[in-house]
């Protein structure tokens, strides 16, 4: 398998994972100039009729879910030695495992997520297909054309039909996500099952811990103290034992968690950061709470003049303090500056007084999530990890579109953004590294504006537009 460099008209780039019965790649295909992941029985099991027609099983029941919830199938065929090969769409922001790599995280974006991945399933579910694996590293997040994440099914290895589930007689799933029946040979399944392996999710993304053998599973307050009472409640009735007493479907259970997801949140003038807690161990504060610090720092400029030299007439360039950090914004939203710096431990970095600048059309209204308002905060970090505060950032009452990469010419990171506010703005977060390649320095970066309307392009734009000296 080592020495193939194409199959058909995919060149392989890189192995993106192994498993038992074969190999993906993420792969390149040349006549639509796309990114593609290509699945390939292993060769060991090349000669095991069985396993061949549970690999193209896999391809099978994928095609048949027509699905944009469940990871599309493109093409199949067969390499030269005959081991048979398919096609599918390539998740390029990762699994939920990956996001799990740093902890729990925020309870409105773990319900969220988990709901996502609930409605994927009730998609298999109505295609008369059952799961049987649903954990987080076969649930995939792909960016869309707009910078939002799709939240996707994959690896349907162990998935059988629903009719054919109804009399299966073996075992099968994975420790901390397969319910009873699944480890009970001769009970026979039905779309519940994956209920469980949903509760089990969902349960990780919040407590950042794979929960017990049924009927032995820590209430998840007991891990995450400031757990809502009803969030707890759902996710311990996803995780019965006794399948009738679970949620009746995964659509059931995702309308019950976006239900919860939207009330998570304390009062939205008191709008707070979920505390990250389990693993890392950190609560940190909001960002509202952030740049009400950074506003207090310094008194307002009024900003008439436009553009500077050299920057085009829609623009303003506008500069701390110390001159270290620079930007340019749109000329409407360059009315009022703040320029006195910010103290980074305000976003759970280490304390100091750092670099940093707020700009906006009224800064008055920033500290009030509610409030409308175009503008622009930027804050300089010499120490800690600004790419870990900024992935733990939530906001209460907003809709998550999700994050994806940035590369500049000057800056690259992680961009989040969030919609349909209460103010009925965007936020995006995002935390920057030099392009370069070097440790230092960080930016942290909070854009608001009072619509939706082209915020990738506006975010992109200002990162762009940012120098540090």
């Amino acid at each position: 398998m080592h020495s193939l460099e194409r199959i058909g008209r995919y060149r392989l780039q890189r192995c993106l994972g192994s498993g038992a019965f074969g190999t993906v790649w993420l792969a390149h295909d040349d006549q639509l100039e796309a990114p593609v992941a290509v699945k390939v029985l292993a060769e060991n099991w090349s000669h095991r009729l069985d396993v061949r027609d549970r690999f193209l099983s896999e391809a099978r029941l994928l095609r048949k879910a027509d699905s944009g919830r469940v990871v599309q199938v493109y093409d199949i065929g067969e390499l030269p030695d005959g081991r048979p090969y398919f096609v599918m769409e390539y998740a390029d922001a990762g699994t939920l495992a990956d996001r799990l790599a740093a902890g729990p995280l925020p309870v409105p974006e773990a319900l969220r997520l988990t709901a996502l991945a609930a409605r994927s399933a009730a998609a298999l579910h109505e295609a008369g297909i059952v799961h049987r694996d649903v954990k987080p590293s076969n649930v995939l997040l792909r960016t869309a054309p707009d910078g939002s994440r799709r939240v996707l099914l994959a690896d349907l290895g162990l998935a059988k039909s629903l009719a054919q589930a109804s009399g299966l007689t073996l075992a099968a799933g994975s420790a901390g996500y397969q319910p009873p029946e699944q480890a009970q040979p001769g009970t026979g399944i039905d779309a519940r099952a994956d209920v469980y392996g949903l509760g089990a999710v969902g349960y990780e993304l919040v407590t950042g811990t794979v929960p017990g053998p049924p009927g032995r599973v820590v209430p998840p307050q007991r891990l995450r103290p400031d757990l809502a009472d009803d969030v707890q409640r759902a996710l311990m009735r996803a995780l019965e034992p006794d399948r009738e007493r679970r949620w009746p479907g995964a659509q059931a259970l995702a309308d019950e968690l976006d239900r919860l997801a939207a009330r998570v949140s304390v009062p939205p003038r008191r709008r707070r950061l979920d505390g990250v807690r389990g693993r890392i161990g950190v609560l940190t504060l909001s960002v509202a709470a952030v740049l009400a610090a950074a506003a207090a720092a310094g008194t307002v400029t009024l900003l008439h003049q436009r553009s500077s030299s050299g920057s085009p007439a829609d623009v303003v360039r506008v500069k701390d303090s110390t001159g270290r950090i620079v930007a340019e914004v749109p000329s409407g939203w360059g009315r009022q500056l703040r320029d006195a710096g910010w103290n980074p431990e305000d976003l759970g970095l280490p304390t100091g007084h750092e670099p940093g600048l707020a700009v906006a059309d009224d800064l008055a209204k920033w500290p009030d999530l509610d409030a409308d308002v175009d503008g622009v905060f930027v804050g300089l970090s010499e120490h800690g990890d600004v790419t870990a505060r900024v992935n733990a950032l939530a906001h209460s009452g907003c809709h998550y579109d999700g994050g994806r990469a940035y590369t500049g010419a000057h800056w690259q990171g992680r961009v989040r953004s969030w919609s349909d506010c209460p103010g009925g703005g965007s936020i995006s977060e995002s935390a920057l590294r030099p392009a370069s390649g070097k440790a230092e320095p960080q930016l942290y970066v909070q854009i608001r504006r009072t619509d939706n309307t082209g915020a990738t392009g506006a975010t992109d734009r200002i990162l762009r537009s940012l120098r540090v000296t």
